[in-house]
């Protein structure tokens, strides 16, 4: 039976960890020029209605590492859902290729994508989640801190795609999770009460950024208007300036706290130069992670 990862709740608290334990260990070998390539003959649709450079170097990179081909294809060849069905676009693609990955727009047509596609589907990116970022970044908190359960997390700002999947995952990973944000730019509330009735970790919403940020062991952010919102920056940007992730703030964590960023970064808006170039930013570390996360994830759904 076909496996897809459209969600951190797509995969079990074991298999997430499963999967971070491969991703470290792919990490090794690709620097020792001993990637693994169980995608050799196989080829990977990469479906991108967003521009991109993480998502698509890190997937473009990833696929050929394991042994495979790709084909970028933007909204010019498929409109999906307007020039042909996604009903049948997932049919024909699943007679071409052996995994199918996204980044758009809506959630709900990735979801129908993948309830029609024979092979695995993958979601690079939508407006409601980002997956394959949250396990780039849990590799990177496992490498950083040497463990992933019990940690302090604060996210600040937006509650957009990235703070929904922080909650997704703290639904699977066990964790202190603090969302930091406005009340008028509030993560989506289903999402939020799914993981709160897990039980699994303590989940809040705070507006108040100095008692988010306190004690906390990681402190993460994104910018302020996402791709789509750009419309709506000024009005963002008003709203959370309080939560912008600054020395004086990020003096209020532990002193061992690491700061991350998914990028790209607007850089003196939701995050200071002196902060994401400074001792404990691990920004970079996650950039790079996102090729060997997302390696695993592939690794598993094709094995």
């Amino acid at each position: 039976m076909k496996r897809d990862f459209l969600s951190e709740t797509d995969f079990s608290s074991e298999e997430i960890r499963s999967a971070l334990a491969l991703a470290i260990e792919v990490k090794a070998k690709t620097k020792r020029g001993q990637c693994p390539t169980p995608m050799k003959g196989m080829v990977a649709a990469l479906i991108f209605h967003k521009p991109s450079l993480r998502t698509r170097c890190s997937f473009e990179v990833g696929v050929r590492q394991l042994g495979g081909g790709t084909v970028y294809i933007t909204d010019a060849e498929i409109e999906l859902g307007k020039r042909e069905s996604i009903h049948d676009v997932a049919l024909v693609m699943s007679r071409y290729f052996d995994v199918i990955c996204i980044r758009t727009f809506g959630h709900a047509s990735v979801e129908e994508l993948a309830r029609h596609a024979s092979v695995p589907v993958v979601n690079m990116l939508t407006d409601l989640l980002h997956p394959c970022q949250l396990m780039g970044d849990m590799q990177t908190i496992l490498e950083h801190k040497g463990r992933i359960d019990g940690l302090s997390v604060t996210y600040l700002g937006d509650g957009n795609n990235l703070a929904n999947s922080w909650i997704n995952m703290a639904s699977r990973i066990p964790m202190k999770l603090r969302i930091g944000t406005s009340p008028d730019t509030m993560p989506d509330a289903k999402i939020l009460a799914a993981a709160k009735k897990a039980g699994l970790s303590e989940i809040s919403v705070v507006h108040d950024p100095v008692a988010a940020v306190d004690g906390a062991d990681v402190i993460y952010t994104d910018v302020w208007a996402s791709m789509g919102q750009k419309d709506k920056a000024a009005e963002k940007q008003k709203a959370l300036q309080a939560f912008q992730i600054n020395a004086a703030l990020v003096a209020k964590a532990k002193k061992d706290a690491i700061v991350m960023h998914c990028l790209p970064a607007e850089r003196g808006r939701e995050i200071t130069d002196e902060v994401m170039d400074g001792p404990q930013s691990v920004v970079f570390d996650q950039a790079e992670n996102r090729l060997h996360a997302q390696k695993a994830v592939l690794i598993k759904l094709l094995a």
